[in-house]
């Protein structure tokens, strides 16, 4: 009798791991269209404390849904107002967005998810830039996260691999910023932001590379992988006067980069653009731009 009920076992239990897939994908699809709701909330509403209790739920949501089974595999494809991106030898995936306060400057929130194939391991990142004074000088923990919107993610090979990440900083009424940071992961495997990798520049020894420009501006920022460059634009103030005033630079139509050599990146000025090919789209949505989509898509309640 027993012998019987062992082969009746390993007869079902294809049939249960396939039944139980398909319910952990079901939860997924449900947690996927919370999660798309509240985003289009934190990022829309006009009420302040809407947008934080919407984030707020955002978060136990994502938690929730990260905690099902192989949900490193779910894309998540329609929750349009985070960023979600995949390191290139997948190793891990970081979520991150931003939340706008009322006073017009932003907050950033984030997780890493760690591929590990079964029990979930994530890193929460808790966005501590008010009390980063210096940032390019700074390498800081998961708690102490220099908050950023993530779009690109570069790996880098060296004697200790690394990674690069292009991210989008809304600052403030008067400036945006956009950020090159390095991502790493110590001997205990815990994250480790910043790293001296850039060699060049004005500024010596820079851990991570922060641009600042008026908020009326656009700044091109991207990675060019055949070229292996970062390129992006030269900001420059509209006149000597204002040459302290970061908030009013502007792109001055010249480029900059740095170009990978040796494991570590390399200033280089004034590229000429008509050599490097053209950026994928996808890499350089603004996540105003998209939220600027999203309230298109939200019904107008009509006035009674």
């Amino acid at each position: 009798m027993t012998r019987f009920f062992f082969a009746l076992a390993l007869l079902l239990s294809p049939f249960i791991s396939f039944a139980q897939q398909g319910k952990d994908l079901q939860n997924l699809r449900v947690y996927h269209d919370s999660l798309t709701s509240l985003g289009k909330k934190f990022i829309n509403s006009p009420d302040d404390i809407e947008r934080k209790n919407a984030n707020y739920k955002f978060i136990t949501t994502l938690v929730s849904a990260l905690r099902v089974p192989n949900s490193f595999n779910f894309g998540f494809d329609s929750v349009k107002s985070i960023s979600i991106i995949n390191a290139p030898d997948n190793r891990f995936r970081i979520f991150s967005w931003h939340v706008m306060n009322q006073d017009g400057s932003y907050r950033y929130y984030g997780t890493i998810q760690m591929n590990t194939g079964g029990k979930l391991q994530m890193y929460p990142l808790e966005d501590n830039s008010p009390f980063i004074k210096h940032p390019e000088d700074s390498v800081t923990d998961t708690r102490h996260w220099y908050g950023a919107q993530y779009y690109k993610i570069i790996r880098t090979s060296a004697d200790r691999p690394y990674y690069v990440m292009l991210g989008w900083k809304g600052n403030n009424v008067k400036s945006t910023k956009k950020v090159i940071e390095v991502l790493s992961f110590n001997r205990d495997n815990q994250p480790v932001f910043g790293a001296p990798v850039f060699d060049g520049g004005i500024v010596k020894n820079r851990k991570r590379v922060v641009f600042e420009y008026t908020r009326q501006a656009s700044m091109l920022l991207r990675y060019v992988p055949d070229e292996q460059l970062i390129v992006f634009d030269h900001l420059a103030p509209p006149d000597d006067k204002m040459k302290d005033r970061p908030e009013t630079f502007g792109p001055d139509l010249s480029y900059d980069g740095y170009r990978m050599t040796n494991g570590r990146w390399k200033f280089t000025e004034n590229l000429d653009m008509r050599n490097i090919p053209q950026a994928n789209d996808n890499e350089l949505t603004d996540p105003k731009i998209q939220a600027r989509a999203d309230r298109k898509s939200v019904p107008v309640r009509s006035k009674n």
